[in-house]
């Protein structure tokens, strides 16, 4: 029997690992219509659900990294009560459950959620809450990871958050935000903290900024994985026959350092041409820890499917392709190991191995 190739909706059903997934980058219109409602946010360009919905997605796709951020003043604007944030949580892992996700770890910066008074703690609390609703009733299990601002000087507070509720289900920390100008150096008190405390944390890097940005997320700070980490392209020469990687990207390659990737959203915010021409590709190719992800389901207008589908029609790839992916971003959760290898050799690999021989219904 001759493989088929992965379609959109063969891919929706087999079981996937989402790595790099923002909550208030996915919400769900209709939602952010109620919520705005309820709290008295009169900001919303529009209270109509499937007008705002294709708002989001005009400002996310002008090629403005300014009208790009300017969506996510009114999504963090409705999560600031903590049923708010309880519901954006349990929706989040509903929909990811949906489209045949079976872990995955989305972050949110607690910082950004206190405008109404709630505490540091209230608001991971309120999110935490959502996500355990959310496994007891669907059986995916999200971990959080809690986000500080790399523009802000509150690493350490949330680096603590996320210590003291690693055993509640946060999976670790991350930094975000604009780059340049803000290197992750300028956390490195919080970075060490975490090794200290056998934490597990990744780094926003190389997306908007170049590798200095990955050599610092990595040499200096100790970063787990590589949030996005697109640039790594710019230490490889894939002219003529085969490719030469400089000694950064040879360090990333050869210590299986996770790239988490997100497509669809590189190409809005200009890190990459387009899905065709994206550095998954060639990395891919050369065995790059590579792993694929939505960044903002909501402004990419996208889910962890479509963007398999996606790279299946611009590169080709198989069943096989994809499971490797998945397989990869499950060998690089913050999730005990006994677990990853239960998920990998229980969930994914027999899921995959359906897909792969049988015939979608005619």
């Amino acid at each position: 029997m001759a493989e088929e190739r992965p379609s959109l909706e063969r891919i929706r059903q087999v079981p996937k690992v989402l790595l790099h997934d923002h909550l208030d980058g996915g919400l769900r219109p209709g939602t952010i219509v109620d919520l705005a409602r309820e709290s008295g946010y009169d900001g919303l360009p529009t209270r109509d659900p499937a007008s705002l919905g294709a708002w989001f997605a005009e400002m996310s796709h002008s090629g403005s990294l300014e009208k790009y951020l300017e969506t996510f003043g009114h999504t963090v604007a409705v999560m600031q009560s903590a049923e708010a944030l309880t519901r954006v949580a349990y929706e989040c892992a509903e929909d990811l459950a949906k489209d045949g996700v079976v872990y995955a770890e989305v972050r949110y910066a607690p910082e950004l959620h206190t405008e109404n008074g709630l505490g540091l703690e209230e608001v991971v609390e309120a999110v935490l809450d959502g996500f355990a609703r959310a496994r007891a009733d669907h059986g995916i299990r999200v971990g959080a990871l809690v986000t500080a601002m790399r523009h802000q000087a509150r690493s350490m507070e949330i680096a603590e958050l996320a210590v003291r509720y690693r055993d509640a289900g946060v999976a670790g920390f991350d930094i975000a935000g604009a780059e340049a100008g803000y290197p992750p150096t300028r956390h490195l008190d919080a970075f060490e903290y975490l090794q200290r405390e056998n934490a597990h944390f990744t780094i926003h890097a190389g997306e908007g900024f170049g590798l200095p940005s990955i050599w610092e997320a990595i040499q200096w700070c100790g970063a787990d994985r590589l949030g996005h980490g697109v640039r790594i392209i710019d230490d490889i020469d894939a002219a003529g026959d085969g490719a030469r990687l400089g000694r950064l990207a040879a360090y990333v390659r050869d210590k299986r350092i996770p790239l988490e990737m997100c497509p669809t959203s590189n190409v809005q915010t200009g890190a990459a041409p387009s899905i065709a021409e994206h550095p998954i590709g060639l990395l891919r190719a050369l065995n790059f820890r590579v792993t694929v992800n939505t960044d903002n389901r909501l402004m990419g207008g996208t889910t962890l499917s479509e963007e398999f589908a996606a790279l299946v029609d611009a590169f080709g790839y198989t069943w096989d392709d994809l499971q490797w992916f998945t397989v990869n971003a499950m060998k690089s959760a913050f999730l005990d190991f006994s677990e990853r290898l239960e998920l990998i050799n229980g969930v994914i690999k027999p899921g995959f191995a359906q897909a792969k021989w049988t015939r979608p219904l005619a």
